[in-house]
């Protein structure tokens, strides 16, 4: 874990969302927030309140879930806690909005249709300042796309650090493509 977290701020990259899919997870977290502090560290994968009061306890600095969980929401709000649900369909944006959200997490992206999609079906919330987060199927290729419509907040990825290259504890590789991305970032920004 703190390879990995040391590796992405090489490459520029000191915002990071580590998901709660494995035993090492909370250990993980832990250890990231105290050996490479200088790592924003936001956690994924957010499915209950148990799980969100567990990352509080560790002090991360932020919170995603794949789909939208009121009861996870409204606690999260309770605790002062930074969350973003996931959403895919007018219907969720609607849920969000009525439980107070501004920052959306759209997943799976481009599954469900991509850059295209997500400015069809945000169109009439708009007038919201409504802000999204991007996930599942980015990469250097799309990335580009996304970061020029003014909807998109941040987007993310795990093609930065693939698991074959965290098994194979390839941090030059992941500092490679972490530059990669950073670099296109920044064209983008100087258009």
């Amino acid at each position: 874990a703190v390879p990995l977290a040391k590796a992405l701020i090489a490459g520029g990259i000191d915002i990071m969302e580590l998901t709660l899919r494995t035993d090492a997870a909370y250990e993980s977290l832990k250890v990231i927030k105290k050996e490479v502090p200088e790592m924003l560290l936001g956690v994924g994968t957010v499915l209950n309140v148990e799980q969100l009061e567990s990352i509080a306890e560790i002090g991360v600095d932020f919170a995603v879930s794949p789909g939208l969980n009121p009861e996870v929401i409204a606690h999260a709000s309770e605790i002062g806690m930074p969350f973003a649900p996931g959403i895919c369909t007018p219907s969720d944006i609607e849920k969000a909005i009525s439980l107070g959200c501004k920052v959306l997490k759209f997943f799976p992206a481009e599954a469900c249709g991509g850059l295209k999609y997500l400015q069809n079906m945000a169109a009439p919330y708009r007038h919201l300042g409504l802000k999204y987060i991007p996930l599942g199927g980015i990469n250097n290729n799309n990335l580009g796309d996304y970061l020029t419509s003014d909807l998109i907040l941040a987007a993310g990825g795990s093609w930065l650090a693939p698991g074959s290259a965290i098994a194979n504890q390839d941090w030059d590789g992941i500092t490679a493509t972490t530059k990669a991305a950073i670099e296109k970032i920044e064209s983008i920004r100087n258009l």
